[in-house]
């Protein structure tokens, strides 16, 4: 087993939605899987739970997740296990951390932090372009929870 690098990737998101229904994307799998991937998340520690995405290249599309910590409303916190598999069999390893915080306006303050990555990492540049481009997708989702 690789040990967990240092390098993380840090992106925080101005939400025009309460806490709750923030909450609410990233906790229930069929609104998560309508702006990130199809999966099973249940925000109950301790729950394993996977992502599934098309595979591209040697990855096989699938993110293997276990729940660490759970605070209702306001933190998520799971591990994020995949990658590829080729050459050193090196599959990635990492931590999400989600904190959710309420605006002034009535908003939300998101706040994502995916933690593990070693720099030389092929996922660590292209997950950071990716996380980094979910605001919009996150607020479609948002606009249409009632």
């Amino acid at each position: 087993m690789l040990m967990q690098g240092n390098e993380q990737i840090v992106v925080d998101y101005v939400l025009a939605a309460p806490p709750a229904k923030v909450w609410r994307a990233l906790t229930e799998p069929e609104l998560l899987g309508t702006w990130l991937m199809q999966n099973d998340i249940a925000p109950v520690v301790g729950h394993k739970f996977t992502f599934h995405a098309p595979p591209r290249g040697d990855w096989n599309g699938t993110v293997d997740c276990e729940v660490l910590e759970v605070v209702p409303g306001s933190k998520l916190v799971y591990t994020w296990g995949g990658g590829s598999a080729k050459d050193d069999g090196h599959k990635m390893e990492t931590t999400v951390t989600w904190t959710l915080a309420p605006a002034a306006d009535g908003g939300t303050l998101l706040k994502l932090v995916h933690h593990g990555f070693h720099p030389d990492d092929f996922g660590f540049k292209m997950m950071g372009q990716g996380w980094r481009s979910k605001g919009a997708a996150i607020e479609r989702v948002l606009a249409g929870i009632s």
